[in-house]
């Protein structure tokens, strides 16, 4: 196997390096924007007088450098040619999104809103793959744009990983299908318009087949936002939302009618790779300033870097970083071999699930260094590292829990699957 990093990639985050540098950093120091990424920055993204959302100033921003990025060919990369992208592959957008995260914060790649030059669009691939003509025509570019938007709703108030077992239910009534239940940590954005929401048309709580995925507009009659949940980092798009006898025609239905969890399946698989990519990227980030931090500061008269109390926990980290770095590229070059093939991601469910359950919990753990390298100026908010550590510290949970993950793990090493 060859581990170098391919030279048309390699050319294309020089490329990236330079068009951020260009159009993207100027935009960052414009008007203060400098306020949504220095100490500034929870305060100057939430609207705290709206529910904790983000302000509109902030999406703005991002919508900005988001149309800066599609003009200059970066931000479609990863979508098929036909969508006006380059086909960028699994192990492509895995590099990518890791050499973006390694920059640090800033307007290129923002860890907490997933924003980035090189857009992670699982939304608008699957509407290509699953969608109809019609849901393609009406939402794929729209999307892409950020003039229309589709959010997930599978976690319920009772119901998390264990979404076969989910309460919300939709039944036929002639040529429609009326929804009702309630959906928790639903991510409803500033663009979103339409919303995912999975429930059972069929079978028996427990069973992968009879779980149905629909395409819901946020307007519709009996489709509540009651409140947002307020996270560890704001500003939030955790919505709670309540469906009651929400009416959708048969056309909103996305894939095949008692198959959603097709659907959800190949969303947490693309998605899981690319973060834990962007959580090996932000802890390499975490790293290096705390070696480079440790080589400048002076205690006791000698460098702490001098301090193998110092040295030790960065090495292991280092190691860690580079093992699961060659987990990451190898599993996403396999899944990019499944898609190919034509075979089910879940035969590499397992490897997916190793990516990203070390990935997560080894950001978490190199951002806790970094703060505990960099003493008492590592727990301020003037260095990125608190913000770095609370927005990673969800993805030990969200999409599948670290504990979800290894029991995949486990069961196709003991052959329970």
């Amino acid at each position: 196997m060859d581990f170098e990093i391919p030279q048309p990639t390699r050319d294309l985050l020089d490329a990236l390096d330079a068009f951020i540098e260009r159009e993207i950093l100027p935009l960052e120091e414009a008007d203060d924007n400098r306020r949504f990424f220095d100490h500034r920055r929870e305060w100057a993204r939430t609207d705290f007088e709206r529910g904790g959302t983000a302000r509109p100033e902030w999406e703005e921003l991002l919508a900005e450098a988001k149309r800066r990025a599609d003009a200059a060919g970066f931000y479609r990369y990863g979508l098929p040619a036909e969508l006006g992208g380059q086909g960028g592959t699994n192990l492509e957008m895995a590099v990518i999104r890791e050499h973006l995260a390694h920059r640090g914060l800033g307007l290129h790649n923002d860890l907490q809103t997933e924003h980035s030059v090189v857009g992670n669009l699982v939304f608008v691939e699957l509407l290509h793959r699953f969608g109809t003509p019609e849901q393609r025509g009406r939402f794929v570019e729209p999307s892409i744009r950020g003039e229309s938007g589709l959010a997930f709703a599978l976690t319920e108030p009772e119901h998390g990983s264990d979404a076969t077992w989910m309460s919300t239910r939709a039944v036929r009534d002639g040529g429609d299908w009326i929804i009702n239940g309630s959906k928790r940590f639903n991510t409803l954005g500033a663009s979103t318009t339409h919303d995912v929401v999975f429930a059972r048309t069929s079978g028996e709580p427990g069973q992968a087949k009879g779980i149905t995925a629909f395409i819901v507009p946020l307007d519709a009659p009996g489709f509540d936002v009651p409140y947002y949940w307020w996270t560890l980092n704001m500003p939030t798009d955790h919505a709670e939302v309540t469906l009651d006898d929400v009416r959708v025609p048969a056309s909103a239905i996305l894939g095949e009618e008692g198959e959603g969890l097709a659907v959800a399946q190949t969303f947490v698989h693309e998605n899981r790779i690319r973060q834990a990519a962007s959580g090996v990227g932000a802890a390499q980030y975490c790293i290096d300033r705390s070696v480079a931090y440790a080589r400048e500061r002076t205690t006791f008269g000698r460098p702490l870097a001098s301090r193998q109390a110092i040295q030790w926990p960065l090495v292991e980290l280092h190691t860690e970083a580079e093992m699961v770095r060659t987990l990451i590229h190898k599993t996403a070059q396999r899944l990019d071999e499944v898609h190919a093939a034509g075979e089910p991601a879940v035969t590499i469910g397992h490897l997916v699930s190793m990516c990203n359950y070390r990935g997560n919990r080894l950001v978490c753990e190199a951002a806790d260094r970094a703060m505990q390298v960099h003493g008492g100026i590592g727990y301020t908010r003037h260095e990125p590292f608190e913000h770095i550590y609370r927005h990673h510290r969800r993805y030990r949970i969200t999409e599948g829990s670290e504990e979800i993950q290894m029991r995949r793990v486990a069961g196709r090493l003991f052959g329970y699957l």
